[in-house]
């Protein structure tokens, strides 16, 4: 067998195993839910919203789902300017500490708006289920796991 036809059985056979690898893993261990599943299935799965509070609380959902992707886009967009202040000062210099400030506004942000879209779901609950959601809420915060 030629050389050349040996490299490329070998590299078509490392990317299939590694295509394989990927498989077998993401079945193992899959990937972490995405932010605020654990919320969302306690609304729609525990506390039992009627259609008015569902509506209300999907409505919530569209503009606090806008309002955090574009956070992140900036939070990223922080990150890219961060990486390029770090190549170019090559130490902790004005321009790495303005991105970092600008990236912590970010998250600032983010964890503003996060808390303001919890409080407004609570308001769309009755008592009994802001009871529920308010645990739910403190064990999230205080799981060691998260």
């Amino acid at each position: 067998m030629s050389r050349g036809l040996w490299l490329v059985l070998t590299t078509a056979l490392a990317f299939v195993a590694a295509i394989g690898g990927v498989a077998v893993g993401r079945l193992v261990w899959p990937g972490s839910a995405p932010p605020g599943a654990a919320l969302h299935r306690l609304l729609h799965d525990r506390i039992h919203l009627d259609s008015v509070q569902a509506a209300r609380i999907k409505a919530l959902e569209r503009h606090y789902t806008a309002r955090r992707e574009a956070l992140e886009a900036e939070m990223r967009a922080d990150n890219a300017r961060l990486a390029w202040a770090i190549k170019a000062e090559h130490g902790y210099g004005p321009r790495v500490a303005a991105a970092v400030n600008a990236s912590h506004m970010a998250m600032g942000a983010l964890q503003r708006e996060t808390l303001a879209h919890v409080f407004a779901m609570r308001q769309v609950l009755r008592p009994d289920q802001a009871a529920s959601f308010d645990a739910a809420i403190a064990d999230k915060l205080t799981d060691p796991a998260r």
